[in-house]
């Protein structure tokens, strides 16, 4: 224990933000470079180290926190880097991008602000790093076979990371121009800057896993002709489909899937655009989805100089706090949340639908006509009398994900089964219907955090390795059913 009085002497302090007059005019990240460190220790001895640590089964890759924190307090960042290592490949991206489900479980959370874990442990791989205490993990022999993974988002990964070290020849094939998949795409730079995924890139490289980007399976390379050239292979393509809206207006110009919105900011960092194809500039913006995707529409469009920027939620304000009947502690509660683009400027508005789109004579969107809507019989349904439109020359469309993308061909020219959710359909080792075929991730599971797609990753990896040499002494954090106490 780190020490017994620390949860008693220090209370909750989270990382630094810079000011929004200052960040919104750039595209780093949000905190203050250096703000954590001094007072990490601090927070690491708020952890109880508690008889049943809840934080464990709150995070899908069992994370040993009560250890690190200890050594976090204790300034031992070797020690410490190694016991978060021993769970997560991809520390430093959980640690900015993970809604942190560990701290909804965190004990001392039943009556205090709960321990800043999320923060601790990225301070943690931050000093690994600059240390230079993360090194490639070079197998000592290898195993005479190949494993092809589809897709490099975390699970794909996280996935090839494992069986590399196992010993086995791993190649990724990524669709777009590099690799990282919606951690290079989909999240903006001033949520997590793309260094942290270069230089893992560089130490998997190292490794002996190979990357083959501008390749998409099922439509530049067979799925059936991958299949023979390897032993097995890693279906990690994520649940790229957007959710629409079919309403009228939905055709005219201006209105665009999240997906399609903010990779062309990613891709102006990477020096491929001066400006983005799609920008917010002078625009009055509207963001239908009020998840982490519509926040980040809302912060590009912040740094893009939008005129104006509207969140738009079906669904009723979440409470404040924990509801203690219905969200009881430590399931992960549905909260009021206010992110660092929230903080920027914009109007968040809840329980309004979108009845349709009203455009210009060019055909280019101008007006957003909603109405606000109540649950009445379990039913959300419009209320009568509270139709009215609000400015929009540029509308984002973040209402989640349907599925694995089935136009490409990848799950037909496999033959693969889909479960009744439309997922990749596997069993217990990850295996889908076709031997040698696995599935892990977004694909197999449907929309979900990041945590999972690592765990999903670790796993699946584990289902590899027992295919291909009849054991496996890699971890397997979850099985393909598990829910948890959150997501």
């Amino acid at each position: 224990m780190a020490d017994p009085k620390g949860f008693l002497n220090h209370g909750r302090e989270v990382a630094q933000t810079r000011p929004v007059g200052e960040r919104v005019r750039d595209w780093n990240e949000v905190y203050v470079p250096g703000s954590l460190l001094p007072i990490i220790s601090k927070q690491a001895s708020r952890c109880m180290d508690c008889g049943i640590p809840f934080c464990h089964n709150g995070c899908p890759l069992g994370n040993l926190i009560p250890e690190w924190n200890d050594y976090a307090y204790r300034e031992d960042w070797s020690a410490a880097q190694e016991r978060l290592h021993a769970t997560n490949n991809f520390p430093e991206f959980t640690g900015r991008l993970c809604p942190a489900p560990c701290e909804s479980a965190c004990v001392l959370g039943i009556n205090q602000p709960p321990v800043t874990i999320k923060n601790v442990e990225v301070s943690i791989i931050d000093q690994a790093w600059d240390r230079g205490d993360v090194a490639p993990q070079i197998p000592e022999r290898l195993s005479g076979k190949t494993v092809a993974v589809i897709g490099s988002g975390p699970a794909g990964l996280a996935a090839a990371q494992q069986l590399t070290r196992a010993g086995h020849t791993v190649v990724v094939y990524e669709r777009a121009d590099r690799i990282g998949g919606l951690l290079r795409y989909g999240i903006p730079e001033f949520k997590m800057e793309k260094r942290h995924i270069n230089r893992r890139i560089e130490q998997m490289r190292a490794e002996g896993t190979k990357f083959r980007t501008g390749v998409e399976i099922g439509r530049d390379l067979d799925a059936k002709k991958l299949r023979k050239r390897h032993d097995a292979v890693v279906v990690a393509a994520g649940a790229t489909v957007s959710r629409d809206l079919p309403v009228p207006g939905r055709e005219l110009n201006g209105i665009h899937f999240a997906m399609e919105y903010l990779p062309l900011s990613n891709k102006v960092q990477e020096g491929d655009f001066v400006q983005p194809p799609i920008t917010a500039e002078g625009k009055h913006v509207v963001v239908i989805g009020g998840g982490d995707t519509g926040a980040d529409c809302v912060g590009t469009a912040h740094r893009q100089g939008a005129a104006s920027v509207t969140q738009l939620e079906i669904m009723p304000r979440p409470n404040d706090d924990r509801n203690p009947v219905s969200q009881p502690w430590p399931t992960f509660p549905m909260l009021y949340k206010v992110t660092s683009a929230h903080e920027e400027g914009g109007e968040r508005v809840y329980s309004v639908s979108t009845t349709h789109f009203e455009g210009d004579e060019d055909g280019n969107v101008q007006w957003l006509h909603l109405t606000e809507v109540e649950f009445i019989d379990g039913k959300l349904t419009p209320k009568p009398g509270t139709e009215r439109k609000i400015p929009a020359q540029l509308v984002t469309l973040a209402m989640g994900f349907t599925g694995t993308d089935q136009e490409n061909g990848l799950v037909s020219q496999f033959a693969l089964d889909l479960d009744e959710r439309g997922n990749i359909a596997r069993d217990a080792d990850f295996q889908t219907n076709v031997p040698g075929v696995f599935v892990a991730g977004d694909a197999g599971r449907g929309q979900s955090l990041i945590v999972w797609a690592i765990a999903e990753g670790r796993s699946a990896a584990r289902g590899v390795d027992r295919f291909l040499t009849g054991a496996s002494d890699l971890p397997a954090p979850i099985k393909p059913t598990d829910r948890a106490l959150m997501v």
